[in-house]
């Protein structure tokens, strides 16, 4: 049998030809033109040498070129490599010749860095964007449109996708067509409340190379034959402008992005009227922040989790059932959640352990790491490294990531309850706690906190807040101050840049 993610872009320009597929700005990319566009980037790809199963790489950023080419490489049969724009030279570099890449297609904005990384990979580059010209992806879509997508199985690998790389080197998470396939059509449409394809209007600006935003934004949304509008750079004020003009439905992003939306000072009220759904995934979000945001914007946040590895979605705050503030809600259609212990055996409701996860989302196993992918996949199951636990009515919560735990004088401290407290201080914007090194202890509780403008609070304000809602063994001894926290690319805070 035959299954190439592609179908679903076939499908789509299929049944909707002329409705609009992609915006950015004033430019609209309808269906029949973003498949025209595919299939010629196909052609052009097998006449530049590229074969079924052979890997191209990506380095674009939230603009039409990046769907284009993501939908021309499979058409191609081929697999997609994306990588994070804001990587640098060597790092290009790294994933190119890791991966096995054919071919880098690059945006004209980060074209000295990929130029640098293609050359000491020793592959050609294109540039994709920028206007027409011998050698661009402009040129490749105006090739012959091939017939039909490539019948690739539904095993085959679509996409490799680098992890952050907190251990060692970034491994690539190989996911197939079917993994994509049943994660972008059948499980985020069982999320979301019926919305017509007329009126479905996502907004993009989670970052297409990441997971949260192409399978649950732009794969989703052509899935289901709608519309998503391009954000290439959040900024709360660009991210209102277009909720209001595009009137868009559909919200999707990480908690620094809610926290930004909600402390925006709006020179003028926007109309958000059309806004029916907000997603929450990437980094746990704070109970504070997400009652604060409903209260004043009247629109619901369905909080979920997954990862790279498991297409991502694994688990999710569904509209059919009681929504838990703090959650990540039920396990996805079609998939299964567990608790184990450090010996891998099932614990009871209520105890923590990590997080397992079982089903048709799972990658087949990280490119060219055996040992790894046996070691994660271990009796059949995705050990994620979280730490969480499951409530009596089968809800999942994450209590913390297994690396993250601070055990400080033979006491388990779990930083994500400590943050939680540190949010609710009305003079906090960001926190994150960590573990560092103590002579008696073993490990020291640490808390890095940026204060909101024209704030002031002290370390010992902070400590004594904690000290009342806290146990003994939980609260921060020690505050460290900062006009802002590192973040990653979509806007999760990167504790191991701190660390």
């Amino acid at each position: 049998m035959a299954l190439n993610l592609g179908t679903i872009l076939q499908a789509s320009a299929t049944e909707r030809p002329e409705h609009p597929a992609i915006r950015l700005g004033d430019r609209v990319l309808r269906y029949a033109q973003l498949d025209r566009a595919a299939r010629g980037v196909a052609t052009a790809l097998r006449a530049r040498g590229v074969e079924p199963g052979d890997q191209v790489a990506l380095l674009i950023p939230n603009v039409p070129e990046f769907t284009i080419a993501y939908f021309g490489i499979l058409y191609a049969g081929a697999t997609i490599v994306p990588i994070n724009v804001l990587a640098a030279a060597p790092e290009i570099h790294y994933f190119l010749a890791d991966s096995e890449a054919k071919l880098l297609l690059a945006h004209p904005f980060f074209a000295e860095s990929a130029r640098r990384g293609a050359a000491d990979a020793g592959i050609p580059l294109v540039i994709a964007g920028g206007g027409p010209g011998a050698g661009t992806l402009e040129e490749m879509q105006d090739a012959a449109p091939i017939d039909a997508p490539h019948p690739s199985n539904p095993d085959d690998t679509a996409v490799i996708l680098y992890t952050s790389g907190t251990t060692g080197k970034p491994k690539g998470a190989e996911l197939s067509h079917a993994n994509l396939f049943l994660n972008c059509a059948f499980v985020v449409p069982r999320l979301l409340p019926a919305i017509d394809p007329d009126r479905f209007v996502a907004i993009a600006t989670l970052p297409l190379f990441h997971s949260f935003g192409q399978t649950c934004i732009q794969n989703a949304t052509i899935a289901h034959g709608g519309t998503f509008t391009l954000l290439p750079r959040f900024g709360p004020k660009e991210a209102f402008e277009i909720l209001e003009r595009d009137r868009v439905t559909v919200f999707a992003g990480v908690p620094t992005m809610y926290f930004a939306l909600l402390h925006h000072e709006q020179e003028r009220r926007y109309d958000l009227s059309s806004l029916e759904l907000c997603m929450a995934g990437g980094a746990p979000m704070p109970v504070e922040v997400m009652n604060a945001f409903e209260k004043r914007f009247g629109v619901p946040i369905l909080e979920g989790y997954g990862l790279s590895e498991t297409s991502p979605a694994a688990s999710f705050n569904m509209v059919d059932k009681p929504r838990k503030p703090g959650s990540i809600g039920y396990p996805v259609w079609g998939v299964e959640l567990a608790i184990v212990d450090e010996n891998d055996q099932p614990l009871p409701d209520g105890e923590r352990g990590e997080i397992v996860i079982r089903g048709h989302n799972v990658m087949k196993g990280y490119w060219k790491r055996p040992e790894a992918s046996a070691e994660t996949l271990r009796g059949g199951w995705f050990h994620s490294g979280d730490i969480g636990l499951r409530d009596e009515d089968g809800c999942y919560w994450i209590v913390d990531r297994k690396k993250d735990m601070i055990l400080r004088g033979g006491f388990n401290v779990y930083p994500r309850e400590v943050e939680e407290v540190l949010y609710a201080h009305e003079a906090v914007a960001e926190a994150a706690v960590l573990g560092v090194p103590h002579d008696s202890h073993g490990e020291e509780v640490k808390a890095i906190v940026a204060l909101k403008p024209g704030r002031t609070c002290s370390a010992e304000d902070l400590i004594a807040w904690c000290q009342e809602r806290l146990a003994a063994y939980k609260y921060p001894r020690v505050i460290e101050f900062r006009d802002t926290l590192p973040k990653g690319p979509t806007g999760k805070i990167l504790k191991r840049e701190m660390r």
